[in-house]
């Protein structure tokens, strides 16, 4: 893609978030976008939102979400200080197109981490703390074409922020090593009903290997994870719809819960 192009479909996804209205398949009007196309229209895209970076999501990372878009890599995108809600805050009506919620261990950072040799001992030392969370998702760009029925693909998707929308973070904090994160799990409830379970291991059999993954990804461009970063591991659980008036809670068991309502 070319630098104009970069551009105008950065400008395509800043409008849709500012309008509500979603813009077209970016992988149908570039057909040949690459993937470092894709993270280039999403910095572009970031940058046009002025809002300070708090961290980094990794998305894709189970195999079932891999399958479905014919892919056999993560993705990641930024998080923005105005994507942090508090544990038990309401969404305000309006505030996001087609939200859906995924649980996640977050990790907070308290040494940077940056560079192709970072190993995963690294990563376990350079950790402050684990939480539980949860992700709001959203799409700037339309699930589907409305002519030609095509889905989106890993570009749309990079493009968009990797559907990054919002997080919650629970209030409880955990030594990395207090709790074997393969084994965390959460029970997910929509409204008082189950509709997702899941373990820490469907995250590439080990979020602690999420993190290494998005290090790796960072040093290709030039860049890192910064100490006091807040890092969403990658969802265990598939995307669950949020339509207007939905309560979710989200128990994780020891390790905590955290509870997020939608106007």
């Amino acid at each position: 893609m070319t630098p104009d192009q970069i551009a105008e479909a950065a400008t395509s996804l800043f409008t849709a978030e500012r309008t509500g209205v979603q813009c077209g398949l970016l992988s149908l009007r570039y057909p040949g976008m690459t993937l470092d196309d894709a993270y280039a229209v999403q910095a572009a895209f970031v940058a046009l939102k002025g809002r300070r970076g708090i961290g980094w999501k990794i998305g894709l990372t189970s195999r079932a979400m891999q399958q479905a878009l014919n892919i056999t890599t993560p993705d990641s995108g930024v998080l923005l200080d105005d994507m942090l809600f508090a544990d038990g805050a309401t969404v305000p009506r309006g505030r996001f197109i087609q939200p859906r919620v995924e649980a996640e261990i977050a990790f907070v950072m308290r040494a940077p981490l940056q560079g192709a040799h970072v190993t995963r001992a690294d990563v376990v030392a350079a950790t402050a703390h684990v939480a539980p969370a949860l992700e709001i998702l959203d799409t700037r760009v339309l699930r589907a074409d409305p002519a030609t029925g095509a889905a989106r693909i890993i570009t749309d998707t990079v493009s968009d922020n990797a559907a990054n929308a919002g997080l919650v973070l629970g209030a409880q904090r955990h030594a990395i090593g207090a709790h074997d994160l393969r084994w965390v799990g959460a029970i997910v409830k929509r409204g008082g009903v189950v509709e997702e379970t899941g373990l820490g291991a469907g995250v590439l059999d080990d979020p602690v290997t999420g993190i290494l993954w998005l290090v790796h990804r960072l040093a290709a461009y030039g860049q890192g994870i910064a100490a006091g970063d807040i890092v969403l591991s990658g969802s265990f659980i598939r995307p669950v719809e949020a339509p207007p008036a939905s309560r979710f809670a989200a128990d994780f068991g020891p390790f905590g819960h955290v509870t997020l309502s939608f106007c």
